[in-house]
């Protein structure tokens, strides 16, 4: 089993990673890094339905502070691509460990909504850890 949403907030605290329930115009989730390297995390907790949403949010977000994969909005798209991707990579090592999702498909766990419901993230996330 990977890492819960209890376990992200704790992370984010020990990394020194601000958090904070944020109304946001467009997205649910943003992070950023601040002048001094520091980094901090967006959640608009309105736009999300769930827990598993939250999770998944929170997840990708310290995926981009603890890579450090960040870009500007005047970003290429590839270049913003191949950050939206590792933080997202690291978000699935944590909350999808490969023996977990091993262990929980030969447990008889194989639907994406099961998966997601099993590691508590959404359902397009789980299908990405597939890919």
């Amino acid at each position: 089993m990977g890492i819960d949403l209890c376990s992200l907030y704790k992370l984010a605290e020990q990394n020194k990673f601000d958090v904070a329930w944020f109304p946001l115009q467009k997205d649910c989730s943003m992070a950023i890094q601040m002048e001094d390297g520091s980094c901090a995390v967006a959640l608009d907790p309105w736009k999300m339905e769930t827990l598993a949403d939250e999770a998944t949010s929170l997840g990708h977000e310290l995926g981009h502070c603890e890579t450090g994969s960040f870009y500007n909005p005047f970003a290429a798209l590839d270049v913003r691509q191949k950050h939206e991707n590792r933080a997202d990579k690291w978000a699935i090592e944590k909350l999808i460990p490969k023996e977990a999702l091993e262990a929980a498909v030969a447990s008889g766990s194989r639907e994406p909504w099961e998966l997601a419901e099993y590691f508590g993230v959404t359902e397009p996330f789980i299908r990405k850890a597939v890919c």
